[in-house]
């Protein structure tokens, strides 16, 4: 009987993995790129001087998630996620980095009009970055020079960006100055 249990338990394959988790978040993003594209169909397709109308984006945002859906369903089905075990965090989520990247994005919107795209995005940045540091495990994360590097990327980033759209393109954003600048 022993022997038996031996020889079953020797040929037979670790635990399978819990799959329907994965489903969920598989179906999840379809539903949203399926939801995306449906409010997508009520934007006008007129094309600019571009040739682009300004339905394009929604659609090709709401096409590429519905395709990630459909792939992340096939890899349920065919095993699921391979390499899932090997992240760190993998087995119950990062959740401190998720709390720093959503107040990053909070942030973010509730100070845009006060502070400015600049500053806003900046901090923005700087919050997500902090959140996904940790969670790879990189050390230093709380040194001043750490947050000083994070601030002035943020900063090196976000303003080419304000100036390209308020200078170049017209679009007015939220400054902290009436320049267009700042």
């Amino acid at each position: 009987m022993a022997d038996e249990q031996i020889q079953a338990h020797a040929g037979a394959p670790s635990t399978p993995p819990v799959l329907w988790p994965q489903a969920l978040v598989g179906a999840g993003v379809l539903l949203v790129g399926a939801g995306l594209a449906f409010g997508a169909i009520g934007i006008s397709s007129q094309a600019g001087y571009g040739g682009v109308g300004p339905n394009f984006m929604p659609w090709l945002v709401s096409v590429v998630l519905m395709l990630c859906g459909a792939w992340m369903l096939w890899e349920v089905r065919t095993g699921g996620f391979r390499q899932l075990d090997e992240a760190p965090g993998a087995a119950h989520g990062h959740w401190a980095a998720f709390v720093w990247v959503s107040a990053g994005l909070l942030v973010n919107a509730a100070l845009i009009t006060t502070i400015g795209f600049i500053l806003g995005c900046t901090l923005c940045y700087v919050l997500a970055v902090q959140g996904l540091r940790r969670a790879a495990g990189q050390s230093g994360v709380s040194q001043p020079r750490t947050w000083g590097i994070d601030i002035l990327t943020g900063a090196l980033i976000s303003a080419p960006v304000f100036w390209m759209f308020t200078q170049f393109l017209a679009i007015n954003l939220p400054g902290l100055t009436n320049t267009g600048w700042l």
